[in-house]
């Protein structure tokens, strides 16, 4: 895949991340009111999950940490399906915050490479600036998951 092609797929790839994104935090939004948003979470696990098979088809220079977190994530969307399946909030609630902070460490990981002002910040992605933020984005989301979790209605 090259030229126009791969930029379409980017083009694709980046729409249903951010899109996923989006949905989670509508659905954690519904997890801190004590309610299950059933669409918005579906769209959330859909297009994470869809997020993490295109990350697979681009075009392959070894393992690098974004296939290694398109593992684990897609690992944490069956967690949370399986328990979506078997009506535990708790464990569902969690897995949705666990790979929304995978959709929020790779967010923050492609800001930092792809954004000139940001880039300036941390030309490696691996300055202390960037860390601080996936670290940040964790504890949000950590804590969201811990508040959604106390909230839990069954549903």
């Amino acid at each position: 895949m090259t030229g126009k092609a791969l930029l379409a797929f980017t083009f694709a790839h980046v729409v249903l991340s951010l899109a996923g994104i989006a949905a989670g935090f509508i659905s954690i939004l519904g997890f801190l009111m004590g309610r299950h948003f059933r669409f918005w979470s579906s769209i959330f696990l859909c297009a994470t999950a869809a997020t993490c098979v295109t990350g697979f088809l681009f075009p392959f220079h070894g393992i690098t940490p974004g296939i290694i977190v398109g593992i684990i994530s897609l690992a944490v969307l069956a967690v949370a399906l399986l328990a979506q399946t078997n009506h535990n909030s708790a464990a569902y609630i969690s897995a949705v915050c666990m790979a929304e902070a995978l959709n929020g460490l790779v967010l923050i990981t492609q800001l930092f490479a792809k954004v000139p002002c940001l880039h300036h910040y941390a030309p490696t992605g691996r300055e202390p600036i960037a860390a601080a933020c996936q670290l940040i984005v964790f504890l949000l989301l950590a804590t969201l998951a811990w508040v959604g979790v106390v909230r839990a209605k069954p549903h």
